[in-house]
């Protein structure tokens, strides 16, 4: 198993856990203990914040990975490339009209599977976005558990402050981007 997919498990296992935890909090205010409530629903937060840093890394290692598949691959083209220039050299002296279209159209393939790569590396590189969370996740996390649960949950709760946290691309995306890189790999 890949580090990759041992993050995104542990991804899944939190948020696992949050849905528990978000269940917790509905069962505390039920109960009328808003402090326990209170508690469970840090922890949930905690747990999508834990699951969302998850698949942030395991982004990243992707990331990571098509970088180095693709510098080994433009290793192979370059030098792929060098024989063909070589080979062009000797063909253009005899000026054999076949053997040179025929180099060209091999060149040319070659270019056009360095360009799919780098295009697909900017792809992988430009799908990590950033999203604004609030802190108040919480208070807003017990309302909506009260609201579920058909309770009113009437207390003052303190107002949070913004902070920024990362997140990684759905898992779709993520997919359709592990496709894109196995069809790119079994082309070279």
């Amino acid at each position: 198993m890949s580090n990759m997919e041992k993050l995104q498990r542990n991804s899944k296992k939190c948020d696992k856990e949050e849905r528990a935890e978000k269940g917790k909090v509905k069962k505390a205010i039920q109960k009328g203990n808003t402090e326990v409530a209170r508690i469970h629903a840090e922890n949930a937060i905690r747990q999508k914040n834990q699951s969302i840093n998850f698949l942030r890394m395991s982004a990243r290692v992707d990331a990571v990975a098509a970088r180095v598949q693709t510098a080994v691959t433009m290793n192979q083209v370059t030098k792929s490339m060098a024989g063909v220039v070589k080979s062009m050299d000797a063909t253009l002296k005899s000026m054999n009209l076949e053997k040179i279209s025929a180099l060209m159209d091999t060149f040319e393939h070659q270019f056009e599977t360095l360009d799919v790569q780098t295009a697909q590396m900017e792809d992988t590189m430009g799908n990590t976005t950033t999203l604004t969370t609030p802190q108040n996740e919480v208070d807003l996390l017990m309302h909506e558990m009260a609201d579920e649960a058909g309770l009113d949950l009437t207390m003052e709760l303190p107002q949070g402050q913004t902070g920024s946290v990362g997140a990684s691309v759905a898992s779709t995306e993520q997919d359709e981007l592990s496709q894109r890189l196995a069809r790119l790999r079994d082309q070279v």
